[in-house]
């Protein structure tokens, strides 16, 4: 019953297989070999125009290094105050960036809005020289809460960011689910909607560990060819990255992984919602289930081995939040999650719930 996160499990077999077959033979370093330029026109094709690709092997990597052409060293950069590059990258977009400062907006869901993006634009102010300018915004597609940007809203936020000359940056570290969920294309949920740079995500979605930094407008990311190597994320044996990529792709395999993944969650979150002691203030939009459970039941889960972790709920308004006795939980599910995996854990949480329903 592991639910703790969807880089938990491995790699999907196409990608494993395409490594294995990248390993005979000899090929160029460094980005120079076949598959890296197969991959690129792969991805034109998907995002239907030419763009920008480089390729790393960790998203943290990815995020950093798109902020650092986004921002100067005394730049800010916009964000969700749950958001992946300002919790969980350990001031890694500020060493890549040289400095730049990270600020954090609340919002439901880890989803900005377009009117706290307007007004933590009007509150930050323009004291020249004294405050650090605003210089792009970071929104994670899907969020940390499993919730998905819609193309309206992606379009509403880069509106704003884009009157402000700010950049838009989007950690799509689970851009497949989110895509996979919205039904519609790459493209219209990136440039078409003002994106300018994606972090594309394989390791979360079946991939081993390979992600893109892909710019829409490939003269913005020209300096990425020095950035990435000065960073010590140019691999030289490149076609391992490029391998899993291609694989990643070929034939929608990226977007069958992520509806698998987001099926799961959706099976998991259809069963809690029907166990006493259990409730869901977000429905799951991707493959992130964040329920709200009596601790009880949470100690019984853990108990009979299941992996899984609690969650703050600043992103729930006050009253949609954890009350005594209770905790927020974060559950991923992933392309290889197991229905008796989901099922297992349902019937463990039942059993812990059933002396709670009758008292």
């Amino acid at each position: 019953m592991f639910f703790a996160s969807d880089n938990g499990l491995g790699a999907s077999d196409k990608v494993m297989q395409a490594i294995a077959a990248a390993n005979g033979g000899a090929r160029l370093g460094y980005g120079n070999d076949d598959a890296t330029k197969a991959v690129v026109s792969k991805l034109c094709d998907l995002f239907e125009r030419e763009v920008g690709v480089y390729m790393v092997a960790t998203g943290t990597a990815a995020n950093g290094l798109a902020l650092s052409t986004l921002t100067p060293p005394w730049g800010i950069v916009l964000c969700h105050d749950e958001s992946h590059v300002i919790e969980d990258e350990c001031c890694g977009p500020e060493f890549f960036t040289g400095g730049a400062k990270l600020v954090g907006i609340p919002g439901r869901g880890a989803k900005i809005t377009a009117p706290a993006l307007e007004a933590a634009i009007v509150g930050l102010g323009r004291r020249v020289p004294h405050n650090a300018p605003i210089h792009a915004l970071s929104i994670t597609q899907s969020t940390e809460l499993g919730q998905v940007y819609s193309v309206a809203e992606v379009t509403a936020l880069s509106a704003i960011a884009r009157a402000n000359g700010l950049g838009v940056h989007m950690d799509g570290a689970r851009f497949a689910n989110a895509v996979a969920a919205l039904g519609c294309s790459p493209a219209e949920i990136t440039w078409k909607a003002g994106v300018d740079v994606l972090s594309f995500g394989t390791t979360k979605g079946g991939g081993l560990a390979c992600e893109a930094l892909i710019y829409f407008d490939p003269a913005k990311g020209a300096e990425m060819v020095r950035r990435r190597m000065r960073a010590g994320h140019l691999l030289s044996k490149h076609r391992f990255l490029a391998a899993q990529m291609e694989a990643f792709l070929d034939g929608g395999h990226w977007l069958n992984l992520a509806r698998d993944a987001n099926a799961a969650a959706a099976r998991l979150a259809a069963g809690l919602d029907a166990i006493p002691g259990v409730r869901l203030p977000l429905r799951p939009q991707a493959n992130g289930v964040f329920p709200i459970m009596r601790q009880e039941i949470v100690d019984a889960l853990k108990a009979e081995g299941a992996a899984f972790y609690p969650w703050p709920d600043k992103g729930l308004p006050e009253a949609e939040r954890a009350r005594a006795g209770e905790v927020m939980m974060r559950l991923v599910t992933s392309f290889a999650t197991r229905d008796e995996d989901i099922e297992r854990f349902l019937a463990v949480a039942a059993r812990a719930a059933a002396p709670l329903a009758a008292a």
